[in-house]
């Protein structure tokens, strides 16, 4: 259900670049200048006040360093951004969306959040046990946040069975194209945990002396992939996929349009 991920995730990913969103994060005391102040608090506070600690095992590509710098709950309780987020989300959608009937999409979307197994998957379960929106378009949101966090954690759990540590999943990733180089090195990791990183796969064999991925980094990141991609799929079992993708298709399109989210990410979708 790769394409399904494709879909939703430019409409999850609106909560960390939306004006509205940084407007509500602001008006918490949160600065906004620069995406990361908010970024960490967003995704983590349906944890409840998580530790630094914490944030950085179930985000798990991020430099701990960095998230200690940017998670702290002295500006503002995580339910007050968890309602900051909604209110934000409210505004982004109703001026992106105008008004799209999206209750059809809401509905299937929710179906396939309600029937994700979030065991041994702390963010999906954190966000799951949020009170639904009662509106459509924010409905659909929450469902997307869901599945997309049910689907990350799966992929953690295929990274370690792989077993590559944090900085070796950005590494191996960026070795085989998914991004620049420059794009992974958002997740605060510094130039010589970086090499020490690729040295480590150099002797496994997954890259060459040019940081490139060899064939066997190709087939090892293939199988992380297939693997992230079965641990999410028995929640679409439920619906008719092909049906939502054609309702989420404008959209997703008009996340994609809106000139907010990067053209490339760390996630390796090219908007």
């Amino acid at each position: 259900m790769r394409q399904m991920w494709h879909l939703l995730e430019p409409i999850h990913a609106l909560v960390y670049y939306a004006p509205e969103v940084f407007d509500e994060m602001a008006r918490l005391g949160y600065e906004v200048d620069t995406r990361w102040p908010t970024y960490f608090p967003l995704r983590s506070a349906p944890l409840g006040p998580a530790s630094p600690s914490l944030v950085s095992a179930t985000f798990y590509s991020f430099n701990p360093d960095m998230v200690a710098e940017h998670v702290a709950w002295d500006v503002a309780s995580p339910a007050d951004v968890v309602a900051a987020r909604t209110r934000g989300m409210d505004r982004a959608l109703g001026r992106l969306l105008g008004n799209m009937d999206l209750t059809e999409a809401a509905d299937l979307a929710k179906k396939v959040a309600l029937a994700a197994n979030t065991a041994g998957r702390p963010l999906a379960a954190a966000n799951a046990s949020l009170a639904w929106p009662e509106e459509p378009h924010l409905a659909l949101w929450h469902a997307a946040t869901i599945v997309r966090e049910h689907r990350g954690d799966g992929h953690i759990a295929a990274l370690l069975a792989a077993g590559l540590d944090p900085v070796e999943s950005l590494v191996s990733f960026a070795a085989i194209g998914a991004a620049p180089v420059e794009v992974f090195a958002s997740r605060g990791w510094t130039p010589e945990q970086w090499a020490a990183a690729q040295g480590r796969l150099r002797d496994r064999g997954w890259v060459d002396v040019d940081g490139n991925g060899t064939e066997q980094g190709k087939v090892g990141r293939r199988a992380v992939e297939r693997r992230t991609d079965e641990l999410a799929a028995a929640p679409w079992s439920v619906i008719n996929p092909g049906r939502l993708a054609e309702l989420l298709m404008p959209v997703t399109m008009a996340a994609a349009q809106s000139g907010l989210l990067p053209s490339k990410s760390t996630l390796g979708i090219r908007r």
